[in-house]
């Protein structure tokens, strides 16, 4: 296939996978007889992060890196969600060794303390290679098997304490997931199916050529394939009224797992789900307009949910499913604006979310607590996460000068320019029971009189997993004090989406 002027040939790509997975392997191999797993999962992270930085910059300058005869492709998009993956996870596993340490020695077990650990690194190492994979396949059939091989490696990390209720949300993850994702393996195969017959072998499994001619696709063949790539890569997301399996397997997986599923495992589904719907959008609009109406309702009822909750992780998930909902609003708006506002929603919810678990994780650290009614009076204890957790509350309830203020006011713009009234005053009023949501989380953990049940030698968690918190928090805010920092890549990840329309007003009228 020939090469277009824009496309260079790559190692890149290749590398930001391999390094992750052969750590991983590695880790698998010699974690049993060194104790130095944790710091070959550290390392392997930031190189990881460096190459992803790169590749970043190298997209930002114009250039689409192609690795693998074109299975590969790295454009605007691709990059953004690559350096959000490895960001997120490199905090993740710097602040993974104290915790695991104390969450292995708790299980009781501390014979089998050096195997565990093993395979906790390696199979995180391997979950965070098949996320940046998905983030580069640019073969359909493929994006659907990186994105199932990440629950796979996923699965054993929720049900890594191996008690009970860990074992019941492993399955019930795996079982919910695998079962919900070939509904996607179903649309993929479909889209593949009619586009080969047009492009002819094996082209028609390239994203990059489907796009060219999705517009000669039967009106039928277009609903179907929409419909099971919603359900299967929507369930993967956590969308409404998929989600039954986030609430367990976020509550009961070793918190930096939590924080990386609800951080950039969503969000590496909700883009497997705009490389392939989105192929539909200029000439068959009803499919954004349903996407729309999927985002206001699991917006909706994931923070009803979330205020039922007295277990902090479960209410920190259900809130998750309600923040898909913003995103899946901007990307139901179909608007160039509305595209941008929902990838900033994007970035923002992992750096909130990932902060509030991480948060909860050194509550939990510290009192061996997680329901909301068994806690209180931590602040003086605890006032790095005291402070840490209430500017991820903020930022993910909208409200200045954080950063999940500025995504949420762009997308209230966009659904306003597009004449989507009533999904706005709906988005409005679910942030204000986001704001009470967790504002009265935090009111319960960090004010009033502490319980006799919190041990008196509770106390500020470990120096490494406070500066995991503090990068995170002052990201939050510069983001929300200085949002130009990211306007440059994601007008430009927002272009590389085929949108409905060029001119946002009266959008959604015309549909």
């Amino acid at each position: 296939m020939p090469v277009k002027p824009s496309e260079i040939h790559s190692l890149l790509p290749a590398l930001v996978v391999f390094v992750p997975a052969g750590a991983g392997i590695l880790i698998f191999l010699v974690g049993r007889w060194l104790w130095t797993r944790a710091a070959i999962a550290q390392l392997a992270a930031a190189a990881t992060l460096g190459i992803a930085v790169a590749i970043g910059l190298a997209v930002m300058n114009g250039q689409v890196l192609i690795c693998f005869g074109h299975q590969f492709r790295v454009d605007e998009l691709s990059a953004l969600l690559l350096v959000l993956v490895a960001g997120v996870s490199f905090i993740a596993i710097v602040y993974c060794p104290v915790y695991m340490r104390k969450l292995v020695r708790e299980a009781g077990i501390p014979s089998t303390t050096r195997g565990r650990l093993t395979a906790f690194y390696g199979w995180l190492l391997l979950f965070v290679a098949t996320m940046l994979w998905a983030c580069m396949s640019n073969n359909i059939i493929m994006l659907y098997v990186a994105v199932e091989a990440s629950t796979i490696a996923s699965g054993l990390l929720v049900a890594f304490s191996w008690d009970k209720r860990a074992l019941e949300a492993g399955y019930k993850y795996l079982m919910l997931l695998t079962v919900g994702i070939t509904f996607a393996l179903f649309g993929c195969v479909l889209v593949y199916a009619t586009g080969s017959s047009v492009l002819g072998g094996s082209k028609g499994m390239l994203i990059s050529e489907l796009r060219r001619i999705a517009a000669s696709f039967p009106s039928t063949t277009v609903a179907l394939a929409s419909a099971f790539l919603i359900v299967g890569f929507g369930t993967k997301a956590g969308v409404a009224p998929f989600h039954p399996w986030l609430p367990d397997a976020h509550a009961e997986a070793p918190t930096p797992v939590s924080a990386l599923l609800s951080g950039v495992m969503l969000k590496v589904a909700i883009y497997a789900m705009v490389r392939t719907v989105t192929l539909f959008y200029p000439n068959f609009p009803p499919v954004a307009a349903f996407i729309l109406a999927l985002g206001v309702f699991t917006m909706i009822l994931g923070d009803l949910m979330a205020l039922a909750q007295d277990d902090l992780k479960r209410m920190l998930a259900y809130s998750s499913v309600s923040q898909m909902g913003y995103v899946l609003m901007g990307i139901g708006l179909g608007t160039n604006l509305g595209i941008y506002a929902g990838l900033f929603h994007i970035i923002n919810h992992a750096l909130a979310k990932s902060l509030l678990f991480l948060a909860a994780g050194a509550v939990m650290y510290s009192t061996g607590a997680r329901m909301l009614s068994e806690m209180g009076g931590l602040a003086k204890k605890m006032p790095i996460t005291s402070f840490c957790f209430f500017v991820g509350a903020l930022a993910l309830s909208g409200m200045p000068p954080l950063n999940g203020f500025q995504s949420k006011l762009a997308l209230f713009v966009a659904g306003a320019q597009a004449g989507a009234w009533w999904a706005v005053v709906l988005g409005i009023g679910t942030s204000l029971i986001t704001l009470v949501v967790l504002v009265r989380a935090a009111k319960n953990i960090f004010w009033g009189k502490m319980p006799e049940s919190i041990p008196e030698s509770a106390r500020e968690a470990p120096a490494r997993m406070c500066l995991a918190m503090l990068v995170l928090a002052v990201l939050c805010l510069a983001i929300g004090i200085y949002p130009q920092s990211v306007y440059s890549p994601l007008s430009k990840a927002a272009k590389s989406v085929q949108t409905i329309v060029t001119d946002t007003p009266n959008a959604l009228a015309k549909r």
